[in-house]
């Protein structure tokens, strides 16, 4: 689903209309639709509902959502923040349709005299939309400041009036909103911005996805783009079909990392894992579940992986006829084992996944890391993603959204850079935004269950790499979701994602059903 400014959805409007032929008053009417079928299916205890509406096209969609919400038998009070008179097209058209006399407050004397007005069990906001630059002043200015005082819920129409949708930091005054009802393609703020307490529903109203173009090349990860991963596999299917990863890492005082990743290259739906870790190590991880297999490798005297296990030739024939290499979960930073994971990367020609302390192996040498001609995921948090640009992490957060764009442009590779709205980026400089997971899961151990979801999505997909990417993040994320829902945040350990991933698989393939995309 693409992220568009502002500027670019009016585009979309107006090309919806002139060019393919859908009247704004039918996106109007959908809107409004979209927004009075939201309210009553998520508030069904609110009887009675003031909407507020400015002169615009947001106020229209308000009349609309007002005129439905009557129909379906709410009581419903619409406070016009202007005179009639001053309503133009579209707006005109559905104010004249409203079921209900409304009340117009034109002036800072009649807000003051109407303030009943705003009781109600719910308030929906329909004064200012994504078109509106900030800041917000004079009557409008003074309503959003009575609604803020409500303690009356609030939905947004489009967004929270007063802000400004192609921003991520707010300033000025900004409704407060319980929840936004945007239409056809979210806009910068509803992705990256703080703007509600509750969800963002991205609602179709009839827009052709010819008109939706996003020139800053966004996209917003959506169950629609991800459900064909997901689709019920064919009764004949075996554990071939669906790929063997190799896992190496793991290292004396980190052999859980490992074993979780193992374990979630199969819950992801790999036919196969196999983790190939220090000698030493192999008992515990070999412990962690009876489905992984493993594999013992020469050690250092610290208790990771020696180079040896490369010149040796055993790593050749573990990785030969692997559809997946993971390499980095608990392998740790000894020069040897640094070196031997350099030579993997440069040597083995199948999809690699790379993370943690491999990713650190190429610290001061990124220019050694390159998937041109082949599959490469890497999947930093900030500090990993700061080491490998040479830049620090205050750096990276500041700007992720290039950091990750420049770094998967100039190694051909695909960068998962972690973090809230994690971030995938591609060499074609696409990057998908994912809104899943929760602050629960900022616990030791969810990177190694991301890698191992990675690997196995990649090995079920190797023809799809970048979906299969971006369904590995979008569930990961989401896995945490429903476990954060019994464990709480706290509580929540990365295992407890594995505990969730069935839940969010069958989340993803429901919402991938219904055209609303709910954030």
């Amino acid at each position: 689903m693409k992220i568009v400014t502002a500027a670019e959805m009016r585009e979309i409007d107006r090309l919806s209309s002139e060019r393919y032929g859908v009247p704004s008053l039918t996106l109007m009417e959908n809107a409004g639709t979209a927004v009075a079928e939201f309210v009553a299916e998520e508030y069904p205890q609110a009887k009675r509902i003031a909407v507020i509406c400015g002169k615009g096209n947001n106020g229209g969609d308000g009349f609309v959502a007002a005129r439905k919400l009557r129909e379906a038998g709410r009581e419903v009070k619409v406070v016009l923040l202007a005179s009639s008179a001053e309503l133009r097209g579209d707006a005109a058209t559905m104010f004249s349709r409203l079921p209900v006399k409304a009340v117009e407050i034109k002036t800072p004397a009649d807000l003051q005299n109407a303030q009943q007005e705003f009781e109600a069990d719910l308030l929906v906001d329909a004064i200012l939309g994504t078109g509106f630059r900030p800041p917000v002043s004079g009557l409008y200015a003074d309503a959003i400041a009575l609604m803020n005082t409500n303690s009356a819920p609030v939905v947004a129409v489009d967004i929270p009036s007063g802000a400004d949708a192609d921003s991520k930091e707010q300033s000025g005054l900004v409704a407060r909103a319980h929840a936004i009802v945007t239409f056809t393609a979210p806009r910068p703020a509803h992705v990256f911005g703080q703007l509600t307490s509750g969800p963002t529903i991205i609602a179709p109203i009839g827009s052709p996805n010819e008109a939706i173009v996003s020139s800053r090349q966004l996209n917003l990860i959506a169950a629609a783009d991800i459900s064909s991963l997901l689709a019920p596999r064919p009764r004949d299917s075996n554990k071939g079909m669906y790929g063997h990863v190799l896992v190496l890492g793991g290292s004396s005082g980190k052999s859980g990392a490992a074993a979780m990743a193992g374990m979630s290259v199969l819950r992801s739906g790999a036919g196969l894992a196999t983790v190939a870790t220090a000698k030493s190590v192999l008992p515990t991880v070999a412990s962690f579940h009876p489905e992984l297999m493993t594999e013992a490798l020469a050690e250092t005297e610290t208790g990771s992986i020696a180079l040896e296990a490369f010149t040796s030739g055993k790593l050749d024939e573990l990785a030969d006829k692997k559809t997946v290499l993971a390499i980095g979960p608990g392998i740790s930073r000894h020069l040897q084992t640094s070196e031997l994971v350099r030579k993997a990367v440069a040597k083995y020609k199948t999809s690699i996944v790379l993370d943690a302390d491999g990713l650190n192996a190429f610290e001061g040498r990124s220019a050694e890391l390159n998937g041109k001609g082949r599959t490469i995921v890497i999947t930093p948090h900030p500090g990993e993603m700061a080491r490998l640009a040479g830049c620090s992490t205050a750096d990276v957060q500041k700007d992720r959204l290039n950091i990750a764009r420049n770094f998967a442009r100039e190694h051909d590779l695909i960068v998962v850079l972690k973090g809230d709205r994690t971030l995938i980026a591609e060499p074609g400089d696409e990057v998908w935004v994912n809104t899943t997971g929760n602050p629960g899961m900022a616990t030791g151990g969810t990177g190694d269950i991301l890698t191992g979801m990675v690997a196995g999505f990649l090995a079920q997909n190797p023809s799809r790499p970048l979906q299969a990417v971006i369904t590995a993040v979008h569930l990961h994320g989401l896995a945490g979701d429903v476990a954060c829902e019994s464990m709480g945040e706290q509580s929540l350990i990365a295992t407890d994602l594995l505990i969730g991933l069935p839940e969010a698989i069958r989340r993803t393939q429901r919402a991938a059903a219904t055209t609303i995309t709910r954030v």
